[in-house]
This record gives C-alpha cells, structure tokens and sequence, in this order.
C-alpha cells in the first residue's frame, strides 16, 4: 500500500484514513474471510462496558428505505471477556485497534478506561450517546456541560488517544463539539446514528421492540456531512467522520468537508468488501490527480 494514504490523527499515524464503524463489525472475526484485517487503518470495536449488557429486546433490526433502524441496545460481553478474547483475537492479526466504550455512568466509563489502559491499542472512542442513569436517562452527548464532564474523566486515566462519539441528536452539533474540546478531547468522532421509527402496518404496532431506534445508511449521509463540515470550521481538533459511507466517493466528500478518518458502518452488512474497495479506491485517486497524498484533499471545501 502506498504511503501516501498515511494519515496523522490525534499523535498516532494510520496507514490509511479507513476504519470500521463501531457495532457493525464486531471485532472483525466475522469479516476476516472477506478483509484482510492488517489492511485496515484500523478496526473500530463494538462498545464495550465494564460488566455484560443483555441489550434490547427483539426485534431489534428493521430496513428502512436507503438504510436501517437498529435497537441493539449495546450489547456486549463486558470488558473482562472482551479484553481475553476479542483484543487477543485483534493482536494476532497485527490489526490497528480503536476500542469504542460505553457506560452508564461517568464511574462505568472510566473503570473500562482503567482496565484498557496497559492494552496494546491505538484510540479509544468514547460513546456518549449512552444515557446516563444518574440524569434520568438523558445520553451524556445531549447536554454540552455533561459531554465535557465525561471527557474530562476519561482524559485523566486514559492512556491512549480519547475520541468522542457525538450524537447527531442535538440543537448545535458545534457546541457539543466544543464541550468535549474543552474537557480535552483529542480528538472527534461524527455522526453517531439518528433517532428514527418505523411502523409495521401489518401488524399495526412498532417494527422494532424499542419503539425507536438509531438510523443509519445512504439516508443520513447528507447530514453526516454538513455536521463534519461544521465540526471542522468549528474546533481544531481532528474529526472520525461517518454517516451512510458506502464507496470511495462517499469517502472523499467527507474528507474534503474536514474529515481525518472515515469509517464504514451500515456498508458492511451488504458489502463486506466496502473497507478494503474503498481503501483502494482512495490509492487510486490520489495517484489519478497527482496529490502528494490524501492529506492534500482534507478540509478542501470551503
């Protein structure tokens, strides 16, 4: 692979600005037989938190036009189980490793920051979409003052990169943004999925068990974009863009609207190569238009 596809974010250099998005690659034993896991920037985890969580009730997954609804609800194995065998799993295969972590609580967060902290990986990425129990079930990345109280904990037993994952779900994707700067964020991650329904007319009641659930796909691509583009112009620290990826050219847009990294998410399911054509892709482009590397594209738009 060309070095030119090498990107810097948060202190760490990647060999390329692709990752996976979290919950829709596992750690990437489903996916090993289709991508080669070491050709990845890196592979993004599922959530993990300190003790197993059952998750939501079924059904859980509904398509939606141009994408899906899912109410998984982050279910997991817990940080004791996940660290045996999903992180030994990602070790032998010489994979880059961003471990997504979830809580409910500020204390549940930074226990499984603590016990990562001595792992061998490269980020963490903080999802603060999870609702916090001690604030009456309002997701600690609605509230800019509780978004930068979470990332200040985090940031004083985190060994490794912190990267918050904002929720899309918010008046000002720029303030939440700015919170988490403040608390000392080294970094971004956007957009988390939208809160969506679906109706199953026949059996007139809610598609999935949850009522809601979390709207990702082509469909949200477009404000995926306009919320990195404002993230962008509106802090200086790096952004993880996400949000409907499905090609190369997806890819791109977020990087020129200031994207360091990309992940790929609901793509997965349907394409199990889209990581490794749109890492590809990516090396194609940049030596079609003679860029010195795919740095030279980040942030373009103006």
């Amino acid at each position: 692979m060309s070095k030119k596809l090498s990107v810097n974010f948060a202190g760490i250099t990647f060999d390329n600005p692709v990752t996976t998005a979290s919950g829709t690659f596992g750690s990437g034993m489903e996916y090993s037989e289709f991508v080669s896991l070491d050709k990845l920037g890196a592979v993004t985890t599922k959530g993990v938190a300190n003790v197993p969580w059952e998750g939501n009730p079924t059904p859980r997954i509904a398509e939606t036009h141009a994408g899906m609804l899912n109410a998984i609800g982050l279910q997991n194995p817990g940080i004791d189980t996940f660290i045996e065998r999903d992180l030994k799993y990602l070790y032998e295969r010489k994979a880059r490793i961003i471990v997504n972590v979830c809580g409910r609580s500020k204390e549940d967060y930074v226990e499984v920051v603590e016990r990562l902290s001595d792992e061998k990986i490269d980020m963490l990425e903080i999802n603060i979409s999870c609702p916090n129990v001690k604030a009456g079930g309002i997701a600690f990345g609605q509230k800019p003052e509780m978004a930068e109280e979470i990332t200040k904990a985090v940031k004083k037993v985190a060994t490794q990169p912190v990267v918050m994952k904002l929720s899309p779900n918010v008046t000002d994707i720029t303030e939440m943004a700015k919170a988490v700067e403040a608390g000392g964020a080294d970094g971004v991650s956007l957009i988390n999925t939208i809160t969506g329904m679906k109706i199953d007319v026949d059996r007139k009641t809610f598609a999935i068990a949850n009522q809601t659930g979390g709207m990702s796909g082509p469909c949200v691509k477009p404000v995926a974009v306009r919320m990195v583009y404002q993230v962008a112009n509106a802090v200086k620290i790096p952004i993880l863009g996400m949000g409907g990826i499905q090609n190369t050219e997806d890819a791109l847009e977020f990087l020129m609207a200031g994207a360091t990294m990309v992940a790929v998410g609901t793509a997965n399911f349907f394409n199990p190569y889209a990581t490794s054509e749109i890492i590809d892709g990516l090396e194609e482009y940049v030596e079609r238009e003679g860029l010195s590397g795919i740095t030279d594209i980040i942030g373009c738009v103006h």
